[in-house]
């Protein structure tokens, strides 16, 4: 019997549990963090967003001169062999799955030269998908602006890249968990807010919606691309991109995170500043708009049920 909490792995086609080793001591993505990754969930089965991820993927890669040696649809191949084994070890036939890709430029002989690489491996790993709690749903979660560290400026590690490079983002959690926090609100160094750890972050204003830009640093977000193109226009409300620093906090209504494992996630608090949550709220309308948005979604694409 598999454990409780089994995770499926696949590394480079082979299926094994992922607890057991799988990559060499000499992988880049181990001694470097030479790596990039996306993460994908399912609803009814059907890995949601799969194109919009595999194309960031694509340019986190360009980013990084990493070639990628399988094709979306080699890749999308191996996803269902992956969730195959897991539903097979497990029996969750009908469990929302979370699935992770992790690609590095692979082994090689030490040293920081890309050259030095002896071709790209992959990673897969499949567990069940960690859903919002009814109460969270309902309240919402406290957050704690991050005050030792700030986010990697664009012209350093660029935020936008999905890499294997997450201690900036670990740290400032860390820092905002020791207060009794949920998650972080991450600054840059000109002191505008730019996102949480694995999220990005939103707030509404005067019945609009205000986001971070992407020029302050942070991941383009699939769930937040989707909110500015499909469920904003949805219930009718507009949508402005500007700075926001600790100082406008005040002045926002209501917060929420969005997040591809996630979906919209209310915001109850950010230290002392207190938002709206629950019923009658904007983020509540959003969030109804985005489960009719995956509904006309896993409809028109049965090729990615797994």
């Amino acid at each position: 019997m598999p454990p409780a909490h089994f995770i499926q792995a696949n590394t480079n086609g082979r299926l094994h549990s992922a607890d057991e080793p799988s990559i060499a001591p000499l992988n880049r993505g181990f001694l470097y963090g030479d790596a990039i990754y996306e993460v994908w969930r399912t609803y009814n089965g059907v890995v949601f967003a799969w194109d919009e991820h595999w194309q960031r993927l694509e340019r986190s890669a360009a980013s990084l001169y990493m070639t990628l040696r399988w094709s979306q649809e080699q890749m999308l191949a191996e996803v269902k062999k992956t969730v195959a084994a897991w539903r097979t070890k497990t029996g969750g036939d009908a469990v929302e799955l979370y699935i992770r890709l992790q690609i590095t430029r692979g082994g090689g002989a030490i040293g920081l030269d890309v050259a030095l690489s002896d071709g790209e491996d992959f990673v897969l790993l499949v567990q069940p998908c960690p859903l919002l709690t009814a109460e969270v749903e309902a309240k919402g979660i406290t957050l704690s602006l991050a005050r030792t560290l700030h986010r990697n400026h664009p012209g350093t590690l660029n935020p936008a890249w999905k890499t294997g490079n997450y201690l900036n983002n670990l740290l400032c959690l860390r820092e905002a968990r020791s207060r009794g926090a949920d998650e972080v609100v991450i600054t840059n160094l000109a002191g505008q807010i730019t996102e949480a750890a694995v999220s990005n972050i939103g707030f509404v204003r005067d019945g609009e919606l205000v986001l971070p830009p992407v020029e302050a640093g942070i991941l383009e977000g699939i769930t937040r691309r989707i909110l500015i193109d499909h469920l904003a226009p949805a219930v009718g409300v507009t949508v402005r991109e500007q700075t926001v620093r600790p100082e406008d906090l005040a002045g926002m209504q209501e917060c929420f995170l969005t997040a591809t494992t996630k979906d919209i996630v209310p915001v109850h608090a950010i230290d002392d500043v207190v938002f709206t949550t629950g019923a009658d709220t904007l983020t509540l309308r959003l969030k109804t708009a985005f489960a009719a948005y995956v509904a006309a979604y896993i409809e028109e694409r049965p090729q990615q049920l797994v």
